[in-house]
């Protein structure tokens, strides 16, 4: 038994340092967020604030842009993920079955988008000329259907039980049936994890949304926040006063931790299922 002990030291001492250096980035810039400017630049913030303050955030938050932002990203999110869970599952289910007529050519073409895409210019042309430029259409339509995790669930799919779906049939059950009463009830692993992808790169956008978006008030919290690091510091100031100086760095701190803090909040509940869908899902190539 000691033996054992001391051979898992080494492991469970490399796992502290794993964790470790996973965690004090966070660590750090939280604490910078709540930091002074004086203990920024003199270079005092560790893992701890130094000379507490809620300055950072009080000022990004003074006019209220931040607000609408985060609303438009959280509708965004919620919204995108729904849709594109919808088109790719719908897509995986049905390029799982062998019995699909033209089912090579379909996954030859999904493929084909995996490897070679678009240019900007080309992309930008179809945006505008569908009338999607200042629309949330704009961010939801080019990435409706990621190619890999469509063939990540496609390989799901297929790994699941074919003679529940052989008795359903014989029962007079549909595809559509199989797949809302049979597919979808054994497939929440891979339906968290999809979401979990799916939630992240919609709550980060920033490229479509520069690019597509040129109306205020509908900008997510990436793009308002880029512009409000980006105004000259003079204008976030209230006064003259010595006091009221933040430094570039807490600004970016505060708002590194507006735009993460939510992901971190949401991903505990999902990784129970997010570890066992990936690993099931990439069974088969």
């Amino acid at each position: 038994m000691v033996k054992r002990r001391t051979a898992s030291l080494p492991l469970y001492l490399a796992l502290a340092l794993c964790a470790f250096t996973t965690v004090f980035p966070i660590l750090n810039i939280l604490a910078m967020s709540f930091s002074s400017s004086r203990a920024i630049v003199s270079g005092e913030v560790v893992m701890w604030p130094v000379e507490f303050n809620v300055m950072a955030y009080r000022k990004l938050f003074q006019d209220g842009q931040l607000l609408y932002a985060l609303r438009n990203t959280v509708e965004i999110t919620l919204i995108g993920t729904l849709l594109q869970m919808v088109a790719t599952t719908l897509a995986a289910f049905s390029l799982s079955k062998p019995r699909l007529k033209g089912r090579a050519v379909f996954t030859f073409a999904v493929l084909f988008s995996m490897m070679f895409g678009t240019g900007l210019i080309p992309l930008f042309l179809l945006i505008k000329n569908l009338h999607l430029i200042n629309t949330f259409w704009a961010i939801w339509l080019p990435g409706l259907v990621s190619a890999y995790n469509l063939f990540v669930m496609k390989s799901f799919f297929e790994g699941l039980p074919k003679e529940l779906e052989e008795s359903a049939m014989m029962d007079g059950a549909t595809d559509l049936v199989v797949f809302f009463r049979l597919t979808l009830p054994l497939s929440k692993p891979i339906l968290a994890a999809i979401s979990l992808f799916y939630a992240v790169a919609l709550w980060n956008t920033y490229a479509n949304a520069l690019y597509f978006i040129s109306k205020s008030k509908l900008l997510p919290v990436t793009v308002k926040l880029y512009q409000m690091l980006q105004t000259p510091l003079d204008a976030l100031l209230s006064g003259g006063d010595a006091s009221q100086y933040i430094q570039p760095e807490g600004l970016k701190a505060a708002g590194i931790i507006i735009t993460v803090l939510p992901i971190l909040c949401v991903y505990p509940f999902l990784q129970k299922y997010f570890v066992k869908g990936v690993l099931l899902g990439s069974v088969k190539g």
